[in-house]
């Protein structure tokens, strides 16, 4: 019991901080300007094949630093020259416009890459157990995934509450027309804004895709979840995206390995068989719904919280 508690703790904490990675730059663009932004996976997608393209003919760490500029670029002709167009028409166009920018995404990368993974994979001095636990090795890059997503909070932290362009950036959140009366140019804020929170997926995308598969489902896969960590955390609120985050994670990483069902606790009063018999529902595992725990936690927050459990009403 408790090898499956420490264990599991460690994978949903790696899994938590990696959600945080994909989730701190939606955060950004979703509590800052508003945008709904479907795209963002894709933004953590194309992190992950750039960084494998380049791994390929140049060096791995090159990968990891190129790939989100050439990302985060992206990100800001998308903002400068799509979103930019339509974001007087609404929260619906912009919603739309992203959903199809996902598809486009997509397919682009099955063209170029097929429609299977790719073999993107760490260099192999860095395939080394950090620790050993329980008899197993436990590897050295779910350490090193972890080390980049805190690094990237405390910079993110640092650079929205302790300098003078974090303050423009949250008083072109809040006050648009105040802060443009004061000369700054509030379109080119929510330009870089966009950008660095396109680079911020990419960057997740870069590191965490040496690790896990790169296929072109991976947005798909993450996407959801990625905008479940918003709202629990609360838009626009980086320490809520963390915690949130870690919460997901290690509440899903326990779920995987618990066998528990409705029946087993009728057992308690002496009704387990009269469950069993019954089945359907009571003998429906934790494990087996494993992967609805984060829209379980997320109703549950909003129950209680409907801002999420760091944003402020509006």
């Amino acid at each position: 019991m408790l090898e499956f508690v420490i264990v599991s703790t460690l994978n949903g904490v790696t899994y938590g901080l990696l959600l945080f990675m994909v989730s701190a730059g939606l955060t950004l663009i979703f509590g800052m300007m508003g945008v709904l932004n479907f795209a963002h996976a894709s933004f953590y997608m194309l992190g992950a094949y750039i960084a494998y393209s380049i791994t390929r003919t140049i060096d791995f760490w090159i990968g990891l630093l190129v790939a989100p500029i050439l990302v985060g670029l992206l990100g800001v002709l998308v903002e400068r020259y799509l979103l930019r167009r339509v974001h007087r028409y609404g929260h619906a166009h912009e919603l739309l416009l992203t959903f199809g920018l996902a598809f486009i995404f997509e397919e682009l990368i099955k063209l170029f890459y097929g429609d299977f993974p790719v073999n993107y994979a760490m260099p192999a001095y860095l395939r080394f157990p950090a620790f050993s636990l329980f008899g197993a090795d436990y590897p050295f890059y779910r350490i090193f995934i972890g080390l980049v997503a805190i690094g990237m909070f405390v910079l993110l932290y640092l650079l929205l509450s302790r300098t003078r362009a974090g303050l423009v950036v949250r008083a072109a959140e809040r006050l648009p027309s105040m802060a443009e009366a004061l000369g700054h140019n509030v379109p080119l804020v929510f330009m870089g804004v966009f950008g660095v929170g396109a680079a911020l997926a990419g960057l997740g995308g870069a590191v965490a895709g040496a690790f896990f598969p790169t296929n072109p489902n991976m947005a798909l896969e993450l996407g959801v979840i990625v905008f479940v960590v918003v709202v629990v955390g609360g838009l626009g609120s980086i320490e809520g995206s963390l915690v949130a985050s870690l919460m997901i994670g290690v509440f899903s990483s326990f779920a995987v390995g618990l066998n528990w069902s409705l029946a087993r606790l009728f057992d308690l009063v002496g009704l387990g068989d009269w469950a069993r018999d019954l089945g359907g529902l009571m003998t429906l595992t934790l494990s087996s719904i494993s992967g609805t725990v984060p829209f379980l936690l997320m109703l549950i927050v909003l129950l209680v919280r409907p801002a999420g459990l760091f944003g402020e009403r509006n």
